[in-house]
């Protein structure tokens, strides 16, 4: 006992979760006690991704089951094996199936045998293999192998010697379980990455600022179907407060408006889908988080020449009015069809003119920004239900289930939203209840909901029209002090509304 009082002296034990870390009374090593959330939030996902990968790899051996006996009754056709054999199958929701050349056990093949009889037996999922690219102390490392149930070899990285030596520390403190699993290197994560392409099941990058140094290398490193988790912290740059630096960064220019930390999301899944289509590969986003000071994505990548064709279509510009809170987005790419096919084409354009119509300001341009959906409903629904079944294993439960909950509500499929107070502050009125706002726009015939990102945020497929329509009626029936004639809301106001949608 004094020998461990010993060895313990000048150190405090934190716990989180399931793990225990050492930190020294130095403050050596970083440890950040509110990224919590962050890491709760991604052992959920995990979990979620294990059993949903061990799903679809059963669809695939029941699908390769079903071939084998058609083989068998002679009732095979060709095109039913090119499918069954290709290395992926048909996309769903979102997504592709697991691949069945990666991270699987079986028999080598004998190429004696037929092609469609090559594949014999079950075929056994390897454990998801995880790399922490960027470790510090380890305690996220520690909290994978420890807390989630399935998971396999856990590779924390750091290229700093102390944080290495207490990650080492941390694995021994954490007893025999993390000390089969948990491996701590000192390398540099991008050439480690490098050297070690489709490996990992499972990145992880969470750095202290951008992480845009990392994705080259951590696109390649996903095996295919695996997960890439991402954090970003300069949310100065990407929120538009230094717009040339984040261009340099991300290839991507933010504009300033009230939806500045859902862009800095759009423009971080733009980043690295830009990254990945270098490669042949594309990214699925499962779920896209601002939370607290950071953002965070959570992506399935995988390789596909023809997939990555679709890019144009995923990703837009915006058009953010200066003088109000109208915005546009214009597609860098469409589709056409031509002689019983699609072939991709540019994007038309352009959708404003140079003037805003409704209050006569000029336009900023920003993107091209992740324009897609950026969640993937089943799944968050999904991660949800996990959480909630396993509630006592989350430090931070109530801060994730409610972030969750408000995603799963989010119209996935809008890309930016409005705000109220801002579309009351450019008119210079009181502001209607969110409830009769909402209530207006679902009688005209259009869809709304709110955002995680903001909670005065609402996202519409409502054209802006419609947004001013509305708010006009309200001041009709709620009169304001007279404004300066060349003031954007004056201009708006001028206008009488086409429809009448608030009492």
């Amino acid at each position: 006992m004094g020998d461990v009082a010993e060895k313990l002296k000048g150190y405090t034990v934190i716990k989180e979760g399931e793990a225990e870390i050492l930190m020294h009374a130095s403050n050596s090593v970083f440890f950040n006690k509110a990224q919590v959330n962050n890491r709760d939030m991604s052992i959920a996902i995990l979990r979620t991704f294990i059993a949903k990968r061990q799903e679809e790899h059963a669809a695939i051996l029941d699908k390769k089951r079903k071939l084998e006996e058609m083989v068998l009754e002679g009732t095979s056709g060709s095109i039913l094996e090119e499918e069954a054999m290709a290395p992926h199958v048909e996309e769903t929701n979102g997504g592709r199936d697991m691949p069945l050349n990666q991270s699987v056990e079986g028999e080598e093949d004998n190429s004696q045998e037929p092609r469609n009889m090559k594949w014999k037996g079950p075929r056994e999922l390897k454990a998801p293999k995880v790399l922490e690219a960027l470790a510090a102390s380890g305690l996220r490392a520690l909290r994978y192998a420890r807390e989630v149930d399935g998971i396999g070899q856990v590779i924390a990285l750091d290229n700093d010697k102390a944080s290495v030596e207490a990650c080492k520390k941390n694995i021994q403190f954490n007893g025999s379980l993390a000390c089969s699993k948990v491996e701590a290197h000192l390398a540099d994560a991008r050439v480690y990455m490098l050297t070690h392409p489709k490996e990992f099941d499972v990145v992880d990058l969470d750095p202290y600022g951008s992480p845009s140094v990392f994705l080259d290398s951590a696109v390649q490193s996903v095996a295919d179907g695996g997960i890439l988790m991402c954090t970003a912290t300069d949310m100065a740059v990407l929120c538009g407060g230094s717009g040339e630096v984040c261009y340099s960064k991300y290839g991507s220019y933010p504009v300033k408006g009230k939806y500045c930390h859902e862009m800095a999301l759009r423009i971080l899944l733009a980043s690295i889908e830009s990254h990945a289509n270098r490669y042949k590969r594309y990214i699925v986003p499962i779920l896209s988080v601002h939370m607290d000071f950071y953002i965070r994505v959570f992506v399935r990548i995988f390789t596909s020449a023809s997939e990555i064709k679709n890019t144009p279509l995923k990703l837009s510009y915006v058009y953010q009015c200066v003088g109000c809170d109208s915005f546009h987005l214009q597609s860098v790419g469409r589709v056409v069809s031509k002689n019983n096919s699609m072939k991709p084409a540019p994007g038309f354009g352009p959708v404003v003119p140079q003037q805003c119509s409704h209050c006569g300001k000029k336009y900023n341009m920003g993107g091209p920004i992740w324009s897609a959906p950026m969640h993937n409903q089943e799944w968050v629904l999904s991660i949800l239900a996990s959480v909630k079944a396993m509630k006592e294993r989350y430090p931070a439960y109530e801060k994730i289930t409610a972030v969750l909950t408000t995603v799963s509500e989010e119209l996935h499929d809008i890309p930016l939203f409005l705000s109220l107070h801002n579309l009351c502050a450019t008119l210079k009125c009181t502001s209607p209840s969110a409830v009769m706002f909402r209530s207006a726009v679902i009688n005209a015939g259009y869809r709304i909901s709110g955002s995680h990102v903001n909670p005065l945020g609402l996202k519409s497929d409502a054209p802006m029209d419609v947004i001013w329509d509305i708010m006009r009626c309200w001041v009709n029936s709620h009169p304001i002090r007279a404004q300066p004639p060349d003031h954007s809301g004056t201009v708006i106001l001028s206008k009488e509304p086409t429809l009448q949608l608030l009492p």
